[in-house]
C-alpha cells in the first residue's frame, strides 16, 4: 500500500477559557504581527443584519487597525433570512464596509442557510464554485461545501491536497467534524468522509461554524479543529465541554484572528466587546513519513 507523507503538528497552549468561566485571560498569547507573515480573520454564522453582527464587525475593524489582516475566511451561514440585493448590503456590505474599503478580501464557504446563488456574489470571491482552493504565502486554503459532500467534491479534494506543496494546509467549511455544543455537535457522517483524506494528505488545521459558539478542540489524530460560529448568531450556554474540549466560549459573539509565521500559527478568539477569550500557538513540525 502506498505510504503517504503527513505533517505532524504540536502545540503550546498558553491560555484556556472554558464555557461558563468569567473574565479575561490573564496572559493571552500575543500575535507577533510580523511584516512578512500571513494574517487572516475567521468568522461564521454572521449574516443576521442585527446590531450584534454590526458590533462584531466594528470590533474586527478595530482589530484590523493594529493587526492588518488582509483576508477573512467565512465559515458559512453568511446570510440569514432574506437574500435579496438589499440584504447583501445590510448583512455584508455595510457592516464590513471599512474592511472592504481597506482592501481586505473575503473568501466564503456556504452553510445550510445560504442560497446556492451566493457562489456568484462577487465580494465572496467564490467565482461561481461551491468549493475551491487558493494559496496565500506558505498556506494552501481549501473552502468546501459541507451541505453536499458528493463523490465529485471528495475526489477533487483528494487530488488537490495530494498536489499541494505548501507548508500549511487549512480546510474550512460549515459543519464541524468535532463539536461539543448541544444544538448540533459533531457531524459524524461528514467526519467519516473527510477525516481519512485530511489524514492522508497532512491537513494541519480545520475551521468550521454551524454551532453558534466558539470551541477549540484538542488535536484529533494530529489535526487541530476550531468552531467559530458566533459572529452574528449566539446560543448562550450551549456548550457541553467534554474531554475533547481545549477551550470554549458561549457567553457572547466572537470571531478569530490568525497569524501564520513560518512554522508557527498564532491565534486569538475575540469577543464582541474586545475580550481575548482564547489564544495560543500551534507549531508545525517537519514532515515525516508514517
Amino acid at each position: 500500500m502506498r505510504r503517504f507523507e503527513r505533517r505532524r503538528v504540536s502545540t503550546l497552549l498558553v491560555a484556556t477559557l472554558v464555557a461558563g468561566a468569567a473574565g479575561l485571560l490573564a496572559q493571552p498569547t500575543a500575535l507577533p504581527n510580523r511584516a512578512d507573515s500571513l494574517k487572516f480573520a475567521a468568522m461564521g454564522d454572521n449574516g443576521t443584519g442585527d446590531r450584534p453582527q454590526y458590533e462584531v464587525a466594528q470590533q474586527m475593524v478595530k482589530t484590523h487597525a493594529s493587526f492588518a489582516f488582509d483576508l477573512v475566511i467565512m465559515l458559512g451561514d453568511n446570510m440569514y433570512g432574506g437574500q435579496s440585493p438589499s440584504d447583501y448590503v445590510k448583512k455584508f456590505e455595510q457592516p464590513y464596509g471599512p474592511l472592504l474599503q481597506a482592501g481586505v478580501t473575503f473568501q466564503a464557504s456556504i452553510g445550510n442557510h445560504d442560497r446556492p446563488d451566493q457562489v456568484s456574489y462577487k465580494p465572496y470571491n467564490m467565482n461561481g464554485q461551491r468549493y475551491y482552493t487558493y494559496t496565500r504565502k506558505n498556506v494552501r486554503f481549501f473552502a468546501l461545501d459541507s451541505n453536499q459532500m458528493d463523490k465529485k467534491q471528495l475526489d477533487w479534494l483528494d487530488g488537490e491536497l495530494r498536489n499541494a506543496g505548501e507548508d500549511w494546509k487549512i480546510c474550512y467549511f460549515h459543519h464541524p467534524l468535532y463539536s461539543n455544543a448541544a444544538r448540533h455537535g459533531s457531524a459524524v457522517d461528514l467526519r467519516v468522509l473527510l477525516e481519512p483524506i485530511f489524514l492522508r494528505h497532512g491537513v494541519n488545521v480545520v475551521f468550521s461554524g454551524h454551532d453558534h459558539v466558539y470551541e477549540r478542540v484538542k488535536p484529533q489524530k494530529g489535526i487541530y479543529y476550531f468552531v467559530s460560529g458566533a459572529a452574528g448568531q449566539l446560543r448562550a450556554g450551549n456548550m457541553e465541554p467534554s474531554d475533547q474540549t481545549a477551550a470554549s466560549f458561549d457567553r457572547d459573539r466572537s470571531f478569530m484572528v490568525v497569524e501564520v509565521a513560518g512554522n508557527e500559527m498564532f491565534f486569538q478568539s475575540i469577543s464582541r466587546t474586545g475580550q481575548i477569550v482564547d489564544s495560543g500557538v500551534i507549531r508545525r513540525q517537519n514532515s515525516q513519513s508514517d
